[in-house]
């Protein structure tokens, strides 16, 4: 669900309606994908629309991810400018995957 960015330079009018209209309708480019790394504590997303001030929000895609939430061992444990880190359980689990979406 990504939006058309037109550049700082458009003058077409129908391109940049386009885009608000994209916009209105809760299309956004910071959305993505992760699965957590097996056989570690930590994963980092790595999102050049990731800032210091995102709150990444995360969804379960698999049953491994959601357990991995049920777990109460997941938790995103630094945002910095181009990436973010969730800390969880040190498992050899695989397919722990989860959609994201950066708010701010």
């Amino acid at each position: 669900m990504t939006v058309s960015v037109p550049g700082i330079t458009e003058t077409d009018l129908k391109k940049i309606v386009l885009s608000i209209q994209q916009l209105a309708s809760g299309r956004s480019n910071s959305v993505g994908s992760v699965t957590l790394t097996t056989g570690a504590a930590t994963t980092t997303v790595t999102d050049a629309n990731c800032s210091s001030g995102s709150v990444p929000i995360l969804t379960p895609t698999t049953a491994n991810a959601a357990a991995e939430i049920g777990n109460g061992t997941m938790y995103v444990s630094a945002v910095v400018n181009g990436s973010f880190t969730i800390t969880h359980a040190n498992s050899a689990t695989a397919n722990r995957s989860f959609k994201y979406a950066l708010h701010g």
